[in-house]
């Protein structure tokens, strides 16, 4: 991103996108639930669960559905904290053409040969926030941009080593030196890929929201399957663990304004215009007070991981860019995360401060060689949205895996229901007595690993 490009789309007095050109406005994106849980039933718990009037109903697939890899999916609606269920949900297979249909001959060679298509399957989670259309958007539109991306390096993936050209020139004799030099492998293409959907998938849910005249965003949590690899790649504050008898391995990383404090606050000391002077970027232990003027504080900038001490200034008793900790921190006192897709438009509020700068939908991608493992029938991948994590540990949710698989090795429908259990359990508990209960929205997939090859 050129300095240039930076200060013509977010600084202000800089002209902001151009708009499209006058017409009718598009209709607003239509309220739906997953198209995999059309025909599903719900209830307030499990068969041996406690009938609690204030029950919220858990949604899963219908008996009939499968899923991918019979993967489990369980969902359940906030409690009252908005009127929709703003997490969306999407699964399938990914069919990645190999070349392109041209020409009779081309037609007669893909008839003999039976390997058109490189498949592989995809599972994603979006948790949205002002609204659900940003993430019904995203479960619309991100396997979409994937496939392109993934068709439009497809060749690369598939030769023994990335060419330089795509196209097989060779400029230079030395080209395939200097690839292996670099370290680029296939999974590199599938990451570059996945990076390159999410940034496209961001620009389509832009256009889409100004269109009609919606609102919003969501985070990303996607898992991808390809040649025998598990790509997870994440955008947010969802989350993706690994489960197997003797392990536990997160599968992704959290983004949230404080995890991502160092990368916010230099965005404000390299354009400082982007807070207006409202806000202060040094961070403190507290918001300060007008007595702790002219006292040394605590402080730490863009370049600290540690801490220091300073003596405080009238600038610094401004509003902190990032205010709050654990799950109260907000970045500029509005957004509980700092990567997804959407907020295009979102101001602090009776402010003209955009918040869209200091947010990326760029994900971070984990890659697990699936084909390495010496699987076994109960390990999984558990991925879901913030609402469960609220609340449980990795520790805790691999505990429930463990003492809900190996007894249930019959039952075609386990994995939904382990994922009804993960639910279930952040509902406080049976009993009646005081436990921790999570109000949010809650998604979660449980995919099996053993046996898919």
């Amino acid at each position: 991103m050129s300095a240039g490009w930076f200060r013509r789309r977010f600084l202000p007095g800089a002209p902001l996108p151009s708009p499209r050109p006058p017409g009718p406005r598009a209709s607003p994106v239509p309220y739906r639930r997953p198209r995999f849980l059309r025909g599903s039933g719900s209830s307030s718990g499990l068969a041996d669960a406690s009938h609690r009037p204030d029950a919220r109903p858990v949604r899963s697939p219908a008996r009939g559905r499968v899923l991918p890899w019979n993967a489990g999916y369980a969902e359940i609606i906030n409690a009252e904290k908005s009127e929709f269920n703003e997490d969306q949900a999407a699964c399938g297979k990914l069919c990645i053409r190999r070349c392109e249909l041209e020409t009779e001959e081309n037609q007669e060679w893909l008839m003999l040969c039976p390997e058109e298509f490189l498949t592989g399957h995809y599972w994603a989670l979006f948790d949205g926030h002002g609204g659900p259309a940003a993430a019904i958007l995203a479960a619309n539109t991100l396997h979409s941009c994937l496939r392109r991306q993934l068709e439009a390096v497809v060749e690369g993936m598939l030769a023994p080593q990335p060419p330089m050209h795509l196209s097989g020139c060779c400029v230079c004799s030395s080209d395939p030196q200097f690839v292996e030099e670099k370290g680029i492998r296939a999974e590199d293409l599938v990451i570059g890929a996945l990076e390159n959907a999410f940034q496209e998938c961001d620009e389509v849910i832009g256009r889409e929201l100004q269109a009609s005249g919606q609102v919003g965003g969501c985070t990303a949590l996607v898992a991808v399957v390809l040649q025998g690899k598990l790509y997870v790649a994440n955008a947010g504050d969802s989350r993706a663990i690994l489960v197997r008898r003797d392990e536990i391995r997160p599968l992704s990383f959290e983004f949230t304004p404080e995890t991502e404090r160092q990368r916010i606050q230099q965005l404000a000391f390299v354009y400082p215009e982007l807070l207006a002077g409202e806000f202060t970027r040094l961070e403190f232990p507290r918001r300060l007070k007008g007595d702790d003027l002219g006292q040394k504080v605590l402080f730490r900038d863009h370049h600290m991981s540690g801490w220091s001490y300073k003596r405080v200034e009238q600038s610094d008793l401004k509003y902190p860019l990032i205010h709050g900790q654990g799950r109260q921190a907000r970045l500029l006192g509005t957004l509980a995360v700092s990567r997804g897709f959407g907020d295009h438009h979102l101001r602090v509020l009776d402010t003209d401060i955009h918040l869209k700068p200091f947010l990326l939908s760029t994900p971070q991608v984990t890659v697990l060689d699936v084909d390495q493992l010496a699987l076994q029938e109960e390990d999984v991948v558990v991925m879901a949205t913030d609402g469960l994590w609220d609340v449980l540990s990795n520790e805790q949710v691999a505990r429930l895996v463990r003492s809900f698989l190996p007894g249930n090795r019959e039952d075609p429908h386990r994995f939904s229901e382990l994922a009804r259990i993960l639910i279930h359990s952040t509902q406080g508990t049976d009993d009646g007595a005081p436990g921790e209960v999570s109000y949010d929205d809650i998604s979660v997939f449980v995919i099996p690993l053993h046996g898919q090859g």
